[in-house]
């Protein structure tokens, strides 16, 4: 094998999430005064956390963003996710045969909380996988593109970040996970909600592949 563990993003990597929890935050900004088109929300946010574009947000609302709007966000967007969410295809089944190959060294280090992770995580089908190697950046220090959450992850696996892969789907987390010292592989499908393949590459993935099936035998 040529790594010891695979750690991987969730958000548009395991789950189709990001046009759900964009559509709910393309409506939130409507009503605080932000006109977007859920193209634009996308682009703007996808990668990100939400409370880290306080100041962009602000400017655009003219309105403080406040803990209770963001209550409101996260309840919002977790109905959504649990009436429409769906895994990415072939996610399920690659990370089934990446679990078996690297005998359960595999985990899921995303900047989202952890309570939306674990939610995706149980919907889908995922849980089994990689229960006790969760991570969330909103627990750490400082989230992607800082490397803190796959740090985290390769110290509770107990391998060094040299020896980890990494798979991502946008630059913010093709740099986190380049930070960590991995090796990032870029996931980029035609799909909505995922960097260009030439970005990805950009920002120093190893390889970009398009299909989860593809994912096994990249690794």
């Amino acid at each position: 094998m040529k790594y010891q563990a695979v750690l991987f993003d969730c958000d548009g990597v395991l789950v189709d999430s990001e046009t759900i929890t964009n559509g709910v935050l393309r409506d939130m900004l409507a009503e605080s005064g932000w006109q977007l088109t859920l193209a634009q929300c996308m682009a703007h946010f996808v990668g990100k956390a939400v409370h880290d574009e306080r100041k962009l947000i602000e400017s655009h609302t003219g309105q403080p963003l406040t803990e209770a709007w963001m209550a409101s966000f996260r309840e919002r967007r977790n109905q959504g996710l649990v009436s429409s969410l769906q895994p990415i295809d072939n996610a399920l089944a690659a990370v089934k045969q990446i679990h078996t190959k690297y005998a359960g060294r595999i985990a899921c280090a995303s900047g989202a909380d952890r309570f939306k992770v674990e939610l995706q995580l149980k919907k889908c089908g995922f849980m089994p996988y990689f229960e006790g190697f969760i991570f969330s950046g909103h627990e750490m220090p400082r989230t992607k593109p800082a490397p803190d959450v796959y740090l985290a992850a390769a110290a509770a696996l107990g391998v060094a970040p040299q020896h980890c892969a990494v798979v991502e789907d946008t630059v913010t987390g093709v740099m986190a996970g380049l930070a960590a010292g991995a090796t990032v592989y870029g996931y980029s499908p035609s799909s909505a909600g995922h960097d260009a393949p030439q970005a990805l590459l950009a920002a120093g993935a190893q390889r970009v592949f398009t299909d989860m099936d593809a994912l096994a035998g990249l690794l």
